[in-house]
């Protein structure tokens, strides 16, 4: 079963979630696009920074929500939560029409979809029935973003998506590159490329001489994979890519089934 396309964005109920926190400004930013689509836009989003929160629920403790205006709230969870808790929560009555993730401060490509609590928001709409677009700004230096440029092309981007739709199941994720807005080479669909966070582990001491450890910086990003998320983004182009979250192997499941009669 489809989603229920093309969506006709001027009448959109359209949830904003993100995993850098309430008061990141990339999620101000998406806010302030969603609402020139729309005037239905409500905002969930952590009270605290989640990156790399993954597809995580919290289950051990209750959650609290914070409501800090009309349609905006603030959850003390994951991703995940927040859009659990709007969609099913204070937005059961009418769901919505399209959920945004992030924009997040970072790009979200290769093996970070799997980290990612951009894409995990993203995700947890898509299971609850609702089409979603996560969104990120690729940072060569991870200190300054290119905000512009998401600003520049989300739009247009976004227009088009919701235009020609996708199937159930499916997320769309969209990374911008560090360019300037008039540098960008194009916008290019693409297959999720190789990129690997956590190899190397940095350890330090403590003033007692106890030792601690930092996840280290990403490992070189594999830029040479043609038709990748990774070598548009690094080369300047609009990367979207749709992600499909069915995680069987269907070659391996075929030979097991022969292997394991």
């Amino acid at each position: 079963m489809a989603f229920n396309f093309p969506i006709d964005l001027r009448r959109a109920r359209i949830l904003v979630s993100n995993d850098d926190g309430i008061e990141a400004p990339g999620l101000k930013l998406l806010v302030k696009l969603a609402r020139s689509f729309s005037d239905d836009v409500w905002v969930c989003a952590p009270e605290t920074e989640q990156s790399g929160a993954s597809h995580s629920l919290t289950i051990a403790r209750p959650l609290r929500i914070r409501k800090l205006g009309a349609k905006r709230y603030a959850v003390d969870g994951t991703p995940t939560d927040c859009v659990l808790l709007a969609v099913n929560g204070f937005m059961r009555e009418r769901k919505p029409d399209l959920m945004f993730s992030g924009i997040n401060a970072g790009g979200n490509m290769g093996e970070d979809v799997i980290y990612s609590g951009t894409v995990a928001a993203a995700l947890e709409a898509t299971l609850l029935g609702v089409p979603a677009i996560a969104l990120s700004q690729y940072s060569a230096s991870s200190q300054e973003y290119a905000w512009a440029t998401a600003a520049h092309y989300l739009p247009r981007v976004v227009c088009r998506l919701v235009a020609q739709g996708w199937p159930r199941n499916t997320l769309i994720n969209v990374n911008f590159p560090d360019v300037p807005p008039r540098k960008v080479k194009g916008i290019s669909v693409t297959a999720q490329g190789r990129r690997k966070i956590g190899d190397n582990l940095v350890e330090r001491l403590d003033p007692r001489g106890r030792p601690y450890y930092w996840i280290g910086p990403m490992r070189d990003e594999q830029r040479t994979r043609r038709g990748s998320d990774v070598k548009a983004v690094v080369n300047g182009h609009v990367s979207v890519t749709p992600v499909f979250f069915d995680l069987t192997s269907r070659r391996v499941l075929t030979r097991l089934r022969k292997a394991l009669r």
